[in-house]
């Protein structure tokens, strides 16, 4: 094996540990505090509505992106901006899997 390839593994293999080691996303959770989401998004994350993007089955680490630039006022919306500020990081990772899991 080349070194090059020794070197992605092993900074592949790290990241994985940490991932795992960060703790797994709560989907209860984030279903819970999805009914906050569904007045725009649908109660199973499917908006009725082409104003609003449906979230099931979305990515999780882009739904989790998103909600944080809502959240810290780098995406612009009033309605998102507002809704995100009361959010804690595990709060978007529990949303992202919830919507994720969707389908």
């Amino acid at each position: 094996m080349s070194t090059p390839v020794k070197i992605k593994l092993i900074v592949s293999s790290a990241l994985l540990a940490l991932s795992l080691s960060s703790g797994a996303a709560d989907i209860d959770a984030g279903k819970a505090k999805a009914g906050m989401c569904a007045g725009c998004h649908g109660v199973a994350g499917i908006s009725a509505n082409d104003m609003w993007p449906s979230l099931a089955g979305q990515n999780t680490a882009y739904l989790a992106k998103q909600l944080k630039a809502f959240r810290d006022g780098s995406r612009s919306d009033a309605i998102m901006n507002g809704q995100a500020k009361s959010l804690s990081d595990a709060d978007i990772d529990n949303l992202a899997a919830y919507y994720n899991g969707l389908k």
